[in-house]
């Protein structure tokens, strides 16, 4: 493994150990060159997975992408990254556990508010206007309404 900070070519490895989530292998890495220590992560290559668009194109599923819209919905909210991480997680779990080649969006976006609800409704309600592209205040009163109606009765 080249070093991200000489860039020498070759780096041994002082510890192993799999993620949390299970799916990856954490590895603690000292440059031969310089002797600086670097983590790196180890994936199972997954099969790839096709995302059906709104406008029925398709793309490869690209995390990263889940990862952005759920940074942007949580902006200034009390989430932490791990919290991010994990539903990013559970969202891409869902999705490759479907056993299908293709997913939709639509699948993909129920699923991180479903998550983002459990975790943060103002960051839920925050997606929820982008997702769902609420073209008027009494759709997106509607929404607010039955959230604040679900928050009463969980609290009762």
């Amino acid at each position: 493994m080249r070093c991200q900070f000489c860039n020498y070519p070759d780096s041994r490895v002082i510890d192993s150990r799999p993620t949390d989530d299970g799916n990856s292998i954490r590895r603690r890495r000292e440059c031969i060159n310089c002797g600086k220590r670097f983590t790196t992560y180890e994936k199972i290559e997954a099969q790839q997975l096709l995302v059906i668009k709104k406008d029925s194109s398709r793309e490869l599923f690209d995390a990263r992408k889940v990862r952005s819209g759920i940074i942007a919905a949580c902006h200034k909210r009390p989430v932490s990254a791990a919290d991010i991480e994990q539903i990013v997680s559970r969202v891409e779990q869902m999705a490759y556990n479907s056993l299908q080649e293709e997913i939709t969006t639509q699948k993909i976006g129920e699923k991180v508010m479903e998550e983002l609800r459990k975790l943060d409704e103002v960051a839920y309600v925050r997606f929820a206007s982008v997702y769902r592209s609420f073209t008027d205040i009494p759709t997106f009163m509607e929404e607010l309404k039955n959230l604040v109606e679900e928050h009463e009765s969980a609290h009762e």
